[in-house]
């Protein structure tokens, strides 16, 4: 099983969480995807079509979940995009927000986000539902 593993990329600490995040999903076995890990950084426009066809063209190719950090004021536009791009292809999504209650994050989630993902608030409820992915599949 594959996972695509979404969020924010701007800072050591928030490549840092993703790693963490990979490596719970590693532990139980699954392949992951890590777009700054597996493709590399956009260091300027001249690099976007390489991350374009690195993250969504090879990335998502035979991903089976896709695990998003929803954690700070707002998802990525990247992340929301990657979140609705799964949605649109039949894969199931999991996001996971720690900084804060779900039931008050609508201003920085969006009703969308909430209704089409499923929304975890820590690492060990993270883990239970991979291993409850697991058993479905």
């Amino acid at each position: 099983m594959k996972a695509y593993i979404a969020g924010k990329l701007c800072t050591e600490c928030e490549r840092e969480y993703l790693g963490k995040i990979a490596g719970i999903c590693e532990k139980l076995c699954f392949k992951t995807f890590l777009p700054h890990r597996d493709v590399g950084l956009a260091k300027g426009i001249k690099d976007i079509k390489k991350i374009f066809k690195g993250d969504i063209i090879k990335g998502f190719k035979g991903v089976d979940l896709v695990i998003a950090n929803l954690n700070g004021l707002h998802v990525g536009a990247g992340t929301a995009w990657e979140l609705g791009y799964a949605y649109a292809k039949g894969i199931p999504c999991i996001g996971i927000k720690t900084d804060e209650p779900v039931e008050n994050a609508l201003d920085s989630l969006s009703a969308i986000i909430l209704s089409s993902t499923k929304i975890v608030c820590s690492f060990e409820e993270l883990k239970e539902e991979l291993k409850k992915f697991k058993k479905i599949i």
